[in-house]
């Protein structure tokens, strides 16, 4: 594909099409993209019909992961509203970890879907979700024998990885299909050492973000099909709903392009990830205020943890002076290291098989420094730190029974704006999610509780971006009383 682009840029031919900078590049800012940024035009294939060089990458991609995979632009978004929507007729029960990324829950509202949920395990100590568990998966299926598919996100964003294949184990005994957003988990096929691959494990749809953990643009993403749960042409139909009619053919070559990288220097990446790693985590090891979870993550399998992403570096402050949000704005001032989210009482960096030796290094460096100031803060007693814990943004204190509507439901039925301080015992109109990571804290037609407006007020305090929330985030829009009074 991206052979293909440079020759049609070198082959003197008139775009008398799209896109409108005409190929221009004598001086803009951008230009140099230009001359590969085309429209579907004769010999480039199309990606809904793909017979050509957009089949050949699929192909491509097929023989890396193992399954036959769809190409998205759209980035996993686009591959989580299809997924959902392949295996689910309107009104159809899912069964939801309650821990999944937004769009998950924007699925289930498209196809105006009944959901249950199965709650993740909690890792107490980094205030971060852990694993779901095929038990509890096995648990709500019996209960709720109408479910028709099941979804969960594995790894999570800290890098938490569930039991895949006992719960789709779980789910194909009833003839349920399972989808699995491993939006970063797209590196655990290159390499035994990484967690098995949930195509590896049986899951019947399986997404990648493969901009998120590989070398690729941003928006790339793979969604990989597999056995006979799930209906190709629904899926294909949906695919062309939710992804754009005018795909980019830059973001198709550099989807190209990362499988070529992986084919071809794959195996050399991966060692020496490893070899840089071993050194950060004996290091990390080293520390005694700080904690890193990928060097202790041994200590919590059975406990909340089934497996976890060694190149997610959970970063805890626990227990010292020193906050979330106070350690990320150290690491990115003081030694010029850009983290990838803060949390309440911890900071997350992802680090991949493109991570330099230098920044392995940089990183240990500056942890090792930072824990040489800091000391066992005894003013933080240990109800402080629950409740820092407790309210972080992506903990595990989700579970909630509260529903008075659908998600469906509640959207449609006429709403209001008030005050977050006046909301106790009002049904949410909106999702309210802090981001990163993308989880909602609480879901149209979910009740407003005490301990959840306790939870954004913290949130809102140390400066959290929260999306969902109106008015300097201080009003919250819910259903309207006279509706269900």
């Amino acid at each position: 594909m991206y052979e293909k682009l440079i020759r049609n840029r070198l082959s003197g031919r008139y775009p008398c099409h799209m896109p409108g900078h005409k190929r221009n590049m004598a001086e803009f800012p951008m230009a140099e993209y230009y001359g590969i940024d085309i429209t579907e035009i004769d010999g480039f294939d199309n990606l809904h019909h793909p017979e050509g060089v957009i089949k050949d990458i699929m192909e491509r991609a097929a023989r890396l992961f193992g399954a036959e995979t769809y190409l998205l632009v759209n980035g996993s978004t686009g591959g989580i509203l299809s997924a959902v929507s392949a295996v689910l007729r309107r009104e159809d029960t899912l069964l939801m970890a309650r821990n999944c990324h937004k769009s998950a829950y924007h699925a289930a509202y498209l196809r105006a879907c009944k959901v249950r949920y199965v709650y993740p395990a909690c890792l107490e100590h980094y205030g971060i979700c852990g694993a779901v568990s095929a038990e509890d998966v096995e648990r709500r299926l019996r209960r709720y024998p109408e479910i028709r598919a099941v979804f969960v996100t594995s790894p999570t964003y800290d890098g938490v990885v569930s039991d895949v294949k006992g719960i789709v184990r779980q789910a194909h005994a009833r003839g349920i299909p399972v989808i699995v957003d491993e939006a970063h988990g797209a590196h655990f096929a290159l390499d035994a050492r990484f967690p098995e691959s949930a195509v590896d494990l049986g899951a019947d749809l399986v997404i990648h973000s493969i901009h998120k953990t590989l070398p690729a643009l941003t928006q790339t993403a793979l969604l990989h099909v597999q056995g006979d749960l799930v209906d190709r042409d629904r899926l294909c139909r949906f695919l062309g709903m939710y992804q754009t009619s005018s795909p980019s053919y830059i973001l198709l070559a550099a989807i190209e392009q990362c499988l070529v990288i992986l084919e071809e220097k794959g195996p050399a990446l991966c060692e020496a990830f490893f070899r840089r790693n071993a050194v950060f985590e004996k290091r990390a090891r080293e520390l005694r205020h700080l904690h890193v979870l990928s060097a202790e993550a041994e200590h919590f399998r059975g406990n909340g943890l089934f497996d976890f992403d060694t190149g997610k570096k959970v970063i805890s402050a626990a227990g010292t002076a020193l906050q979330g949000n106070e350690l990320y704005d150290l690491l990115r001032d003081r030694y010029g290291l850009q983290m990838e989210m803060a949390g309440q009482t911890y900071v997350t960096a992802i680090m991949t098989v493109m991570d330099s030796a230098a920044g392995f290094s940089r990183l240990a460096d500056a942890l090792h420094e930072i824990d040489g100031t800091l000391a066992k803060d005894n003013s933080v007693s240990q109800k402080k730190i629950q409740d820092l814990v407790g309210g972080s943004a992506a903990s595990a204190d989700l579970q909630t029974e509260q529903a008075a509507y659908t998600v469906c439901e509640a959207i449609e039925r006429e709403q209001e704006t008030i005050d977050l301080e006046e909301c106790e015992g009002r049904i949410a109109g909106e999702w309210i999610t802090v981001y990163p990571p993308g989880i909602p804290l609480i879901v149209p037609g979910e009740i407003f509780t005490e301990a959840l407006i306790g939870k954004l007020r913290s949130c809102r305090m140390q400066g959290f971006l929260i999306e969902g929330m109106r008015g300097n985030d201080r009003k919250v829009c819910v259903v309207r009383k006279e509706i269900y009074a």
